[in-house]
């Protein structure tokens, strides 16, 4: 078995594949100081909650935009499933992609493995890979799978969480989609809500107007990240929604490498 190993600047995400079919998934706080043997704690537990036995993994494949989280995640892998962790990005699982952009060695690991995934869902087809996590990122990925540059925007978290530590008497309130339509709330809390909320459907809906239009060719959308489920009633946005989007394609990646 396969565990990958996904790290955001939130959260990271751990899933067991066997050949390409994902067993079970699992995440935790990103905490660049969380040592193997903790990381082992938990997962040992879940595995055990899932029937997984940890015996059969053979393979750990990571990537990760939070280069210090990499060493104890090496060390997990070395300790307690006895392999050498694969990195996504670094030999002998190197892209296999262009990524034409001015400097690709800035691309985040997770953006162009969601590139690979979005490649083995719609082949020869223009891509635009939404990601909402810590940052919301858009792009724009070639029917040849060569990554072709995209945009960044702040994350709905860190937007609600900037808009609270600024302005004192607002307070702290959960995400979610507001209960109507009404771009008019009453309280201070829905007004909050509909605030983000429809102000991140509306950039959304014309940044992807936008890259249509510059992009010039039908694109397959498709929307991915923690907080991708929280627009799923906004169906006219995305073709689809694919939580596990990332995983997939450090699956992809690895299963590649194996058949090369």
């Amino acid at each position: 078995m396969l565990l990958a190993i996904d790290v955001g600047n939130t959260n990271a995400k751990f899933a067991l594949f066997d050949g390409a079919t994902l067993l079970a998934r699992w995440r935790i706080a990103t905490d660049d100081r969380r040592t193997a043997d903790e990381y082992m704690v938990w997962l040992d537990q879940l595995m055990r909650i899932e029937g997984q036995d940890r015996s059969a993994v053979d393979a750990v494949i990571i990537s990760t935009v939070v280069p210090r989280a990499l060493h104890n995640l090496q060390l997990l892998a070395h300790k307690y499933f006895g392999v050498g962790a694969l990195v996504a990005g670094r030999a002998p699982v190197s892209w296999g992609i262009a990524l034409k952009v001015d400097e690709p060695q800035s691309v985040g690991a997770d953006r162009a493995v969601n590139a690979i995934s979005a490649q083995a869902i719609e082949p020869g087809k223009d891509k635009l890979v939404i990601s909402f996590g810590t940052a919301t990122t858009l792009d724009h990925i070639g029917a040849d799978g060569a990554y072709l540059g995209g945009i960044i925007a702040p994350g709905v978290n860190l937007s609600l969480e900037a808009l609270v530590a600024a302005a004192a008497k607002l307070p702290r309130i959960a995400i979610e989609a507001p209960a109507t339509d009404s771009v008019i709330g009453r309280t201070t809390e829905s007004q909050m809500l509909i605030g983000v909320y429809w102000g991140y459907v509306s950039m959304i809906e014309g940044l992807i107007a936008r890259m249509k239009a510059e992009i010039g060719k039908p694109l397959t959308v498709i929307a991915t990240g923690g907080l991708a489920t929280l627009f799923d009633k906004q169906g006219h946005l995305f073709d689809r929604i694919d939580p596990d989007l990332t995983l997939n394609g450090l699956m992809h990646l690895y299963n590649q490498r194996t058949a090369a």
